[in-house]
């Protein structure tokens, strides 16, 4: 029997109170806690590295040194609800659920090219809602992974099909790519990126020709051209790219940040400055250093080994994502699991690599670390997906 989320095979009617506790320690015992842990961890040294960033920011925080601190820690608690009830409902429930939820991002990204949508930092892609940012975009991230993954393992799980047909694969693509495009009109580039890194992880997951993954490789290849050439970028857009190919280029105009970002890392050396001692941090020559460019703040007052610590329990979360991706027996299951890696992996690496110099500048947020409503609950969101795999696994798996 299942029931809200979770297996309840030990459990009948007449087993009353036992039955029901049997039924939470079975949920308790099967969450996967090392990355439950670990997303904990990371939020919780977010929190510090987004007070240390602004408690001195007058102009950000009101006056109130714990202005943003209060406001993460709310974020991060809200997460943790979200995710609580992900897992109560389960992805199975949400699987029936996607056609709804997927109109409802559709309305939401669509209503950002309306006058209601913002523009933050050179991207139109906010919603203000009464005082409220909202990023519908990392929503969107949701809906593609669970409507492809929908498509993609109805027949397979089913028992009609080893693999998705080429039918099949079509119709997926197209559910993914008219959000995409939406997003692309804003435009919000780093969205758009994650999202293209997500498809090839879910195809891949699902068993689908590799014909299908060289095809799209190639066309995107050929897409990124067109969009150069045809200028559908804005100028910010060209300006991060020109200063990622030449890191000397105007380094007090586009290159400043990655260069501020650069000294600021390389300044905290083994074990840092200290928490709140960092002196590009506490002199704000950084810009962002609460949202995209968080990673600056734990190089410089936590140093290497801080830096090091925040890479190590993101490899921990992809990793007992991994596992459960591996241990599903259901395809729905794996494909839901493989698209949040891709996400995760991709957006951690492409944020921790532009305050490196190794990726362009993408305004995309480090996963649970940094500020940012919308983005962490859509994280949270997502640890709740995978947890809901784990525990709705049969006990003989």
């Amino acid at each position: 029997m299942t029931g809200h989320g979770f297996s309840i095979s030990r459990y009948t009617p007449d087993q009353g109170v036992w039955g029901r506790l049997t039924a939470r320690d079975s949920l308790v015992r099967r969450m996967d806690w090392p990355m439950l842990a670990s997303a904990l961890l990371l939020s919780g040294l977010g929190s510090l590295l987004v007070w240390s960033a602004t408690r001195n920011r007058t102009e950000l925080n009101n006056g109130d040194p714990y202005d943003y601190l209060i406001k993460h820690t709310v974020n991060v608690g809200i997460g943790l609800a979200l995710m609580a009830g992900t897992v109560w409902l389960g992805h199975r429930t949400l699987r029936g659920a996607v056609p709804v939820l997927y109109a409802l991002s559709l309305i939401l990204i669509g209503l950002v090219l309306t006058p209601l949508g913002t523009t933050i930092n050179g991207s139109h892609a906010w919603l203000d809602v009464g005082g409220f940012s909202l990023q519908p975009s990392e929503f969107t991230k949701i809906t593609i992974i669970l409507g492809m993954a929908m498509l993609l393992a109805a027949r397979v799980d089913a028992g009609d099909r080893m693999h998705p047909d080429h039918r099949t694969v079509v119709q997926a693509l197209a559910l993914a790519a008219v959000p995409m495009a939406i997003i692309m009109l804003m435009p919000d580039l780093g969205s758009v990126m994650v999202m293209v890194v997500i498809v090839l992880g879910v195809l891949l997951a699902s068993g689908a020709s590799n014909r299908w993954i060289i095809g799209l490789m190639t066309t995107g290849a050929v897409g990124a051209i067109a969009v150069w050439q045809l200028g559908i970028l804005d100028e910010y857009q060209i300006n991060r790219f020109a200063a990622f190919a030449n890191p000397e280029l105007d380094p007090a105009g586009v290159g400043y940040n990655t260069n501020q970002a650069r000294i600021a890392i390389g300044s905290g050396g083994l074990y840092g400055t200290g928490l709140f001692n960092g002196t590009q941090t506490t002199g704000q020559f950084v810009p962002e250093q609460q949202t995209d460019f968080v990673f600056t703040v734990a190089g410089e007052e936590l140093g290497f080994l801080g830096g090091g610590l925040i890479i190590v329990l993101l490899g921990v979360i992809l990793w007992r994502a991994c596992r459960i991706a591996r241990q599903t027996t259901e395809l729905y299951g794996t494909i839901v699991a493989a698209g949040i890696i891709a996400w995760f992996a991709f957006q951690s690496f492409e944020n921790i690599g532009m305050t490196l110099g190794i990726m362009p500048v993408a305004g995309l947020p480090l996963p649970f670390v940094s500020y940012g409503g919308t983005s962490m609950f859509a994280v949270w969101i997502a640890v709740g997906l995978l947890q809901s795999i784990k525990v709705q696994r049969p006990l003989s798996a």
